[in-house]
């Protein structure tokens, strides 16, 4: 797969399937690593695989024996991770499925009418996540039994830690990507976090928008959410207007459940306007990666709201369909059905930057105030404020193809501007500003320069 430029990001779940000669069950169970019930056996659930048992993640043996278990995969190659059903999720517990099977048979030969057919799906249905099974699990938190609901929200946190910690003894100098679905304030110290099952619904492409700042207020800025929705049936123009919006995220992924529409790009009819939009989101990784870094090691935010960058703008406060992102950039997705435009709000001149591909795109001044812009299905619009720069580069297929020792910067006319570029080899361990920042310098003659390191080859739009 790596040979055809492909980087595989396996699944894994919390549970651990109960199956004999499976190692990681029956090493758990031998040392004591699984949560428990009351009286001290084995806590059973059920996920994906069936009858499973939990490693407790607040015990710590069993959070490095959880950890190490992944360096198994990490030397057939893998290079990044996906902690899924952490938080932890049940299709159902075997205490309940007992109880679920007795009372069941009551209905067996009774008339079906309404009220008892409700009674009897609610039965099935109240299996999952019941919150009843989440009091029978317990944990051992440094020889203290504690219930499982008093640290409930600790579980997915506590798993991707273990993993987190190990990877810096199992790979201590290539990074490992990893990321998770259940997470808790303060997991940002080892991994990023998707924003969970959402719904193929427009009010959900707009939660994606808000919960990007709120995130990168507790530390996490590794996060993105389901590409056109994870339940439930996408239509193609919201799977596209969420990729335009997707362009930024830092995790740019497209997942759905089981049963729902296949939403992949190719599936619908304009793969090309996909294609193309695509094409941008390669186009502007120096930014993103660049403004991605710099938050991440100075403790700053990637996206911000408005108000951040214009605390003295009254209105700027109200604005919560519009976000900071990075040194210059302000992005205005469509997030409403069938519409072919959007009312934006400046807080002061900006440029406009309205693309159909990494190729095809206008630029114009607007000034402050209230506009409605034009953005038609297969275009993007977004904003670079006065004074910044907006470095790009020719998009590729895969990373490891662009050429960012070649770049466009999109500036102003008439005013000397910069940016600092961070640019390091996105592998190792070594992060370092002093290393990896150069300056990216405008002057008032549209000339453009570089500092520091190795300097790239500029091309200046200006406008």
């Amino acid at each position: 797969m790596r040979d055809e430029h492909v980087r595989l990001v396996p699944i894994i779940d919390a549970g651990i399937k109960i199956e004999k000669g499976y190692k990681a069950y029956e090493e758990g169970v031998k040392n004591g690593y699984f949560c428990k019930n009351e009286d001290g056996t084995d806590f059973v659930g059920g996920v994906w695989p069936g009858r499973v048992h939990f490693p407790d993640p607040l015990n710590k043996k069993a959070r490095e024996w959880f950890g190490e278990s992944y360096r198994f995969l990490i030397d057939k190659g893998i290079e990044g991770f996906w902690n899924d059903m952490n938080e932890p999720a049940l299709f159902y517990s075997a205490a309940g499925l007992d109880r679920l099977f007795n009372e069941v048979r009551k209905f067996e030969k009774q008339n079906m009418e309404i009220s008892v057919y409700n009674e009897f799906l609610g039965l099935v249905g109240g299996l999952p996540n019941n919150r009843e099974d989440y009091l029978r699990i317990y944990h051992n938190a440094d020889g203290k039994k504690i219930r499982h609901d008093k640290v409930h929200n600790l579980y997915g946190y506590g798993i991707t830690r273990a993993a987190g910690e190990a990877f810096e003894k199992i790979s201590p100098k290539k990074r490992i990507l990893l990321f998770s679905r259940s997470s808790c304030i303060g997991m940002h110290r080892y991994a990023g976090i998707w924003m969970g099952d959402n719904k193929s619904w427009w009010s959900h492409l707009l939660m994606n928008l808000k919960m990007l700042p709120s995130l990168n207020m507790v530390g996490i800025l590794y996060t993105g959410a389901d590409i056109g929705g994870f339940g439930a049936d996408a239509t193609e123009d919201l799977v596209l207007r969420w990729t335009q919006l997707a362009v930024f995220n830092p995790l740019m992924r497209n997942h759905s459940a089981m049963g729902t529409r296949r939403q992949e790009a190719y599936r619908f009819d304009h793969t090309d306007a996909f294609r193309k939009i695509i094409g941008i989101r390669y186009s502007l990784i120096p930014y993103l990666y660049s403004e991605f870094m710099k938050a991440a090691l100075t403790d700053d935010m990637m996206f911000r709201p408005l108000s951040f960058d214009y605390p003295g703008d009254t209105f700027a406060r109200q604005v919560e369909d519009q976000v900071m992102v990075g040194d210059g950039l302000m992005i205005t997705p469509v997030y409403t059905q069938n519409a072919t435009g959007r009312y934006v709000y400046l807080p002061e001149h900006m440029l406009m930057i309205c693309a159909a591909s990494a190729d095809e795109y206008e630029c114009r001044i607007l000034e402050a105030g209230h506009h409605y812009i034009d953005i038609p299905l297969n275009e993007m619009a977004f904003f670079l404020r006065p004074g910044h720069l907006l470095p790009l580069v020719r998009p590729a297929e895969y990373v490891d193809c662009l050429n960012t020792k070649k770049l466009k910067v999109i500036g102003w006319k008439g005013a000397a501007s910069s940016y600092d570029l961070y640019d390091d080899d996105g592998e190792s361990r070594n992060y370092s500003l002093n290393d990896s920042l150069r300056t990216i310098c405008i002057s008032k003659d549209g000339v453009p320069e570089a500092e520091g390191g190795a300097a790239p080859e500029l091309y200046a739009e200006l406008y």
